[in-house]
């Protein structure tokens, strides 16, 4: 095995117990809400924690990726993340409970700035696309994270406990991996202070596909079982068909398309994904049955796999800034799409109906195969790694 595969494993396992601790958070959730006896707006606004920490963190992430590396962010980060993790469980109170849930959400995004750093310089070394290859891992992880969460629920394992237990599991991947990370040269240009910088064409086409992406990513994963439910009127045991059909293809997706990048081209996978967003929404909301709705949300999964990590990729090349600051920057606007999209589509199913919602947002999709079609010379800059 070589140097650079070695390189790969031990970086994919890093992205891999990145979204399994994510995931083990996720599983217990319920659990934790009990534990307070929280109520739905409090339960809410305890979960607005998570982003509140990853929004606040985004640019002192690009910032000390720039002046210290990937590699030492990602050390300090990970030992941080499978620290604060327990601490959840452990915390006795919402005084503690609050503050550690905001650090928890700072730390993973710092981790997520630097991880995708250290992959964009292993990229470099391959000389070929392998970033989505990382994201799917992320990805499986979070199908792992749910299948352990449900096994600790099923023999009641406390959350204090099982987070250890994940925990305990971090640590000993991170001590294997940690000798094979990259430490990269420092950066002789400018381009990484802390201070919020105007994007340059690149990153403003760029910030924004990942937006309309990212609001795309964040309707599936909280309003597709409710889709399910209330618009398809699947019976009650199916209700999670459309959201596993959509992680599933997100998944497979994204282990598929280094290779997809590899022989079209960045450019034009972006648009084929905005195409597969629109189709899959516009199927699903035209014919609301089972079967054509489940192949919908396929196509939708499948069209969000590439635009984050292509994204990542593109920006990461910025020749105005540096990696981890250009990602932060990517980051911070397709982040609000995150954010907006879950309320968007309550708010425009109260005024009109939920069927409604999801048409606009296959606009999104269409959104980005405009935004990947148009001005294609800003994307000259990055013609080392994107093809007509």
């Amino acid at each position: 095995m070589t140097l650079l595969q070695k390189r790969r494993i031990a970086l994919g396992s890093l992205f891999f117990i990145a979204g399994l601790c994510f995931s083990s958070w996720a599983a217990r959730i319920p659990d934790i809400q009990l534990k307070f006896s929280l109520s739905e707006s409090q339960l809410g606004t305890l979960l607005l924690g998570l982003p509140l920490g990853s929004l606040v963190a985004l640019p002192v992430a690009g910032w000390a990726v720039h002046h210290f590396g990937s590699r030492i962010v990602i050390l300090i980060s990970v030992v941080g993340y499978m620290t604060f993790l327990p601490l959840i469980g452990f915390s006795n109170s919402l005084w503690m409970l609050v503050p550690v849930v905001v650090v928890f959400g700072m730390i993973g995004n710092m981790m997520n700035i630097s991880l995708n750093t250290q992959a964009l310089s292993l990229e470099d070394n391959y000389g070929r696309s392998i970033l989505a290859s990382f994201h799917g891992l992320w990805s499986l992880a979070g199908f792992t994270g749910a299948g352990v969460g449900a096994v600790m629920i099923y023999m009641e394992v406390l959350p204090k406990y099982h987070y250890l237990i994940v925990s305990s599991g971090v640590l000993m991947a991170l001590l294997i991996a940690q000798r094979y990370l990259i430490n990269e040269k420092k950066p002789s240009d400018g381009g990484g202070g802390l201070v919020i910088r105007k994007p340059d064409d690149l990153l403003l086409r760029i910030a924004g596909i990942a937006f309309l992406g990212m609001l795309c990513e964040g309707c599936m994963f909280d309003w597709s079982g409710v889709y399910f439910k209330k618009v398809v009127e699947i019976e009650p045991g199916l209700v999670a068909l459309g959201y596993v059909s959509f992680m599933g293809a997100m998944a497979t997706g994204r282990f598929i398309s280094d290779r997809m990048n590899n022989k079209f081209g960045r450019v034009l996978i972006l648009r084929m994904s905005g195409l597969l967003i629109f189709s899959g929404l516009i199927l699903s909301v035209l014919f609301p049955v089972p079967v054509i709705a489940t192949v919908g949300f396929l196509l939708v999964g499948l069209g969000v796999a590439a635009i984050i990590p292509i994204s990542y990729s593109i920006a990461g090349r910025s020749k105005l800034y540096s990696p981890g600051v250009s990602l932060a920057m990517v980051s911070t606007i397709s982040f609000f799409g995150f954010l907006i999209g879950p309320p968007m589509i309550g708010f425009i199913a109260d005024l009109l109906s939920l069927k409604a919602s999801f048409a606009i947002v296959a606009v999104a999709g269409l959104g980005i195969a405009v935004l990947s079609s148009i001005r294609l010379d800003v994307f000259e800059s990055v013609d080392e790694v994107t093809k007509r």
